[in-house]
């Protein structure tokens, strides 16, 4: 043993059985019984060798032809580590949701996903798991519900629990999946036990991810087992060299989450110690974590160095002294379970299988160059959502989750929304709540989180709703974005559609790895999930709004570089409402911006009932054709608060003999260039009031596709009025050096008609 720098436990089952008992609450019977149902059985000690071996050939067949070119990327080996697929294999079902990481492959086997499958999916082709759009760190698949294979470590931890929330509405809602994976008006079974099964390392678990899975999961006592894969490396790093606490199974005692530690060297065990974890949760009792301590035979990915302090030595040591398969033969031999003939005739089936694989693979044609444009959005960027039908069981399940009291309250606080919409005095925050409640009672798999929305956050958005529809859809969270946007997205995966409020959009910074994960999802699954999720959020920044740098970020322009994200923005009442219901019927992730500044301020009327366009720009106000014909009309592009700032100043410029076509980008991405290819047409000169910095801001980006699209349509340079790169201050005096409004357009306009580029 190398150093005894991490020294293996050498655990017995009196070791697994007594936490068991003192953790678990079972009794000595139940745990002799749990023993006996794998020791005494052969078929099921063959059904977790077949396992053990099945994994180990993957991975070995992995190996070799990553070696030969054939496989590429990173990719990561479980080498070492079978006992947990071996217990996915032995205890988890079918229905049961599973998350795992990016060193997922023997997980998805063991769940049930094709080897040749996994396989064609690590050789890039399209008859892979994902059509060779996920490749090693993305394995999915839709049938088995094994919902990833996620590259950003713990990233998934959330998802697992939006996941398991979504097995909790299925039941509160009485619905289920049917054929084609979408919700039915049919209740689960009775005896419906799914759970979610999370994988991540025991480095990974370091993260403050964890923290929070295991509050949300004890709070809302979710259907959610946390399984720690400890192999004493964070990526190659020794873990101890920079986490304190390795006994990740001790960390729920605070949320009062009991946790198991087995030894992964001893498959039966762990199948055995493990099983009766599962079937705690499935009780209904609650999440639970297991531990499970193993070795990983291979460094980080094959390319890895494996440089960091004592590795080399302790995985060849590994390799001879704490190899599970190993172990599993060698007890299983002696006592007579198994002859040495059985165990290799069983490993030859299995390595057949595996070459079987690799064949399929190496045969299996390459997906087609159209399939990655096909697989950006889920619903064409042109979709008439106003078509999209309701769910058909909408009334019933309304009926049986609204009580007559609720229904009759949100019903008088929708008429009086409505009333207030005809009469022209709805505000942004008032109409985005009516669109909310209109779409959460068309369709009953609408849900939504938000901080403080008991209370109806800061603009009224999500007023009303968990008093309508119960905390089950209408959930209050935490404050930490990244966590409630995650589990939005194991919602949406699992056949909801959640929306999330954020009280100001730049808190979702926090969230940046769980948007991205959003845009992805549809396009890496290859199309077999869909991702409905709605954010909608009070953003941008106001001249002389004094809220200083951290509330005036350009969150609008972070996210613009997501792929699969659509991104709408929205300075009028009738603009939020009907983006919004667009965004919610839609199918992948939507991202709507509102201004922080107007959110009550800006009243209007409401074209009620109708779905908005979601890439569209609107004309808001037309040059004359007198100015055009002059040459002095210039096509205005802004939005947010900078729609504001431009019709202040409209008469201004009129007065100085000069229009404008002002329009308002309401759809950030897509861009309507065809809106801005028709007026420059007329005006041949641009001015873009952009709410976002200099470099990287949405006016780059507008300027770059105007100047590589309809560069001939221009007599002057594009004229970007956008704020500095210099954070936004709070001061006043300071602020106006940073941010542009209608004074500035003033002069733009006058420089572009003079010629004073």
């Amino acid at each position: 043993m190398p150093n005894s720098m991490r020294p293996p436990i050498d655990y017995v089952w009196e070791d697994v059985s007594t936490q068991l008992i003192s953790e678990f609450g079972y009794s000595q019977a139940e745990v002799d019984t749990y023993a006996g149902e794998v020791e005494n059985n052969k078929e099921a000690l063959l059904k977790i060798y077949n396992a053990l071996q099945l994994a180990r050939g993957f991975e070995n067949a992995c190996n070799q032809q990553y070696m030969q070119g054939k496989i590429r990327g990173f990719m990561h080996l479980d080498n070492g580590q079978e006992s947990i697929p071996a217990l996915v294999d032995y205890a988890i079902k079918n229905g049961d949701k599973k998350y795992s990481y990016y060193r997922e492959h023997t997980h998805a086997i063991a769940s049930g996903v094709d080897p040749g499958a996994v396989m064609a999916e690590l050789f890039m082709k399209e008859t892979g798991t994902c059509k060779g759009a996920g490749g090693s760190m993305h394995i999915f698949d839709q049938a088995t519900y094994f919902q990833g294979g996620w590259a950003l470590v713990s990233e998934q931890l959330p998802y697992a629990a939006g996941a398991a929330k979504s097995i909790l509405l299925d039941r509160k809602l009485a619905v289920s999946d049917n054929e084609t994976f979408e919700k039915q008006d049919v209740a689960p079974p009775v005896d419906d036990d799914r759970i979610s099964i999370v994988f991540v390392g025991e480095g990974g678990a370091q993260n403050g991810r964890t923290a929070e899975l295991l509050n949300s999961a004890a709070k809302d006592n979710l259907p959610l087992l946390l399984i720690v894969i400890d192999n004493g490396r964070a990526i190659n790093t020794f873990t101890g060299d920079v986490a304190t606490n390795g006994a990740v199974y001790q960390q729920g005692k605070h949320y009062g989450v009991p946790g198991l530690h087995v030894d992964g060297q001893d498959a039966a065990d762990v199948a055995k110690g493990g099983k009766a974890v599962i079937d705690y949760v499935r009780s209904g009792k609650g999440p639970a974590i297991l531990q499970v301590h193993t070795y990983r035979f291979n460094g980080h990915s094959p390319a890895d160095p494996e440089h960091e302090r004592g590795r080399k030595d302790e995985k060849a040591w590994a390799r001879t002294d704490q190899d599970p398969i190993k172990k599993f033969e060698e007890k299983y031999t002696a006592n007579g379970v198994f002859t040495e003939d059985e165990l290799k005739a069983a490993k030859k089936e299995i390595l057949a299988d595996v070459k079987a694989a690799v064949k399929f693979a190496d045969e299996s044609p390459m997906p087609p160059v159209e399939l990655a444009k096909e697989l950006e959005y889920p619903d064409a960027p042109d979709t008439d959502y106003n078509l999209k039908p309701a769910p058909a069981y909408a009334d019933a399940v309304n009926a049986r989750t609204i009580s007559d009291d609720q229904m009759s309250t949100v019903t008088a606080h929708i008429d009086g929304l409505r009333a207030k919409a005809i009469a022209g005095e709805i505000s942004i925050g008032d109409a985005i709540n009516l669109a909310i409640h209109e779409e959460m009672l068309r369709d009953p798999t609408t849900t939504i989180h938000a901080e403080d929305l008991q209370a109806g956050s800061s603009y009224d958005i999500p007023k009303l709703t968990q008093q309508t529809y119960g905390q089950i859809r209408a959930a209050d969270e935490i404050i930490d974005e990244g966590h409630f946007i995650g589990k939005a997205l194991g919602e949406g995966m699992n056949g909801y559609r959640p929306i999330v409020e954020l009280m100001n959009t730049n808190f979702g910074i926090f969230g940046m790895a769980e948007l991205s994960s959003a845009g992805n999802t549809y396009a890496t699954t290859g199309g077999q999930f869909d991702m409905p999720m709605t954010i909608v959020g009070a953003g941008g920044t106001a001249p002389n709004q004094a809220l200083g740098a951290e509330h005036s970020q350009p969150f609008h322009a972070y996210v613009m570089g997501i792929p699969g994200l659509k991104i709408c923005t929205a300075s009028s009442p009738d603009a939020a409402y009907g983006i919004t219901k667009s965004m919610i019927r839609d199918n992948g992730p939507c991202f709507l911006f509102a201004p922080v500044k107007m959110m009550k301020s800006s009243v209007g009327k409401l074209d009620l009932d109708i779905c908005a366009p979601l890439n569209k720009a609107v004309l808001l106000h037309e040059a004359s054709a007198e100015s055009v014909e002059a040459g002095n009309a210039v096509t205005v592009l802004t939005y947010l608060h900078g729609v504001n700032e431009a019709q202040l100043v409209t008469d201004e410029i009129m007065e100085e003999g000069f229009d404008i076509d002002l329009i308002e980008l309401r759809s950030l991405k897509p861009l309507d260039m065809d809106t801005i290819r028709k007026s420059l047409e007329r005006t041949n000169k641009v001015a873009i009031l952009d709410e976002s910095t200099q470099s990287g801001g949405v006016g780059a980006t507008v300027s770059a596709r105007i100047s590589e699209d309809l560069f001939d349509l221009l007599d002057a340079p594009v004229k970007r009025l956008c704020m500095d790169d210099a954070p936004v201050p709070y001061a006043s005096t300071m602020e106006v050096a940073v941010v542009k409004r209608g004074s500035d357009l003033v002069q733009g306009v006058f420089d572009l008609c003079t010629g004073q580029f």
